[in-house]
């Protein structure tokens, strides 16, 4: 337990472990794999079928991926697989040469869609609060979010869409045809939920979730939990 007046540890979930959270809350996520050395990278992209994929460093110290060159995308064939995982190792030792790195991460690409983020805080005065928004670039640039206390309902989950300055976007997805708003509203339930009954998490971030007009899948996700003992 912290000395009195003094703030819990805390420290990012390992991102394995983050995604197998989201698979317990029966939140749709891409099928993510990590690799170490390029090598497994090579057999992980066979497990996965082939490509195309994405890889992106996994790393608890790195926020912004692309920042330290941590992305490639549409990487198609085992050797490019290798070139991808060596460039990024490469780029993060020589940019963020102190980050604790857990390896790269290898994911099918899927179809992409309107970019909301479902998150969830520990706030000292309300308790667990559940967070949407758009999703990827768009939460900093704009901050256009709506929030409920935790656990919330699907009802209010639908009010917390329409309550953002960018739900029209949501609304007229292509081609006049909205997103899966139901789809939507099961993962922000579900984010609430896993907030009121997880006492140590201090922090969530499902950032970004691909909404579509069938679904909505979970790409990336940051978890911060209290470290006790």
């Amino acid at each position: 337990m912290a000395e009195h007046g003094a703030l819990p540890a805390r420290r990012v979930m390992p991102e394995a472990d983050a995604h197998e959270l989201l698979r317990k809350y029966h939140i749709p996520v891409v099928r993510t794999l990590i690799a170490r050395d390029p090598d497994e990278a090579s057999r992980l992209f066979s497990e996965l079928g082939g490509g195309p994929v994405v890889l992106k460093i996994s790393s608890p110290d790195i926020l912004h991926k692309t920042d330290v060159g941590g992305v490639r995308t549409m990487v198609r064939t085992a050797d490019e697989v290798v070139d991808a995982f060596e460039g990024i190792m490469a780029s993060v030792r020589r940019l963020a040469p102190d980050a604790e790195i857990e390896g790269v991460s290898i994911q099918p690409h899927v179809e992409r869609g309107v970019e909301v983020i479902v998150g969830g805080l520990r706030d000292p005065q309300f308790g667990p609060v559940v967070m949407f928004g758009l999703g990827g670039v768009w939460i900093e640039l704009f901050k256009d979010v709506s929030y409920r206390l935790a656990p919330t309902t699907r009802e209010k989950a639908r009010r917390m869409m329409m309550e953002i300055r960018a739900a029209p976007v949501l609304r007229r997805f292509r081609g006049g045809v909205p997103v899966d708003i139901e789809g939507l509203a099961d993962i922000i339930v579900a984010v609430s939920r896993m907030m009121a009954e997880r006492s140590d998490l201090m922090e969530v971030d499902v950032n970004p979730i691909f909404a579509r007009r069938s679904g909505a899948i979970a790409v990336d996700v940051k978890v911060i939990k209290e470290v006790t003992g």
